[in-house]
Order: C-alpha cells, then sequence, then structure tokens
C-alpha cells in the first residue's frame, strides 16, 4: 500500500522521530509505514488521518497494478 505520510510529515516540519512519538509507535514503525513496509492498523491509520486532518483515503492508497 502507497502512502503520501512522508510528504504530509515533510509539510509539517516533523521528523520521523517526533511522528512516531505523536504516534505513541517507534521510529522504524513510521519508516516501515513510509516506504510501504508495513501497512498500520485500522486504528493507528485513524489516528494518522486525525492527526493530518485528511481523510483516509487521502493518505492511503492501494498500489496499481499493471493493466
Amino acid at each position: 500500500m502507497k502512502n503520501l505520510i512522508r510528504d504530509l510529515r515533510g509539510a509539517q516540519g516533523w521528523s520521523q522521530a517526533h511522528l512516531a512519538d505523536l504516534l505513541n509507535v517507534s521510529r522504524q514503525t513510521v519508516i516501515a509505514i513510509e516506504t510501504g513496509r508495513y501497512d498500520p492498523s485500522l486504528p493507528l491509520a485513524f489516528t494518522i488521518s486525525k492527526l493530518f486532518a485528511q481523510p483516509i483515503e487521502a493518505i492511503f492508497f492501494p498500489e496499481q497494478e499493471p493493466a
């Protein structure tokens, strides 16, 4: 799953460590989510959505399958 977390975090001027603190997760979790190696749980996705004041579907979207 792709996401815009890195862009949203950068727009706020937040480090990965700061975002991790706000979400109560490890910095490694933030890195894994940003790089698409880990899909957050639904509760964590809702927390991220609230934090950035964006709907979940504006932050997370499926990778496009080749046509």
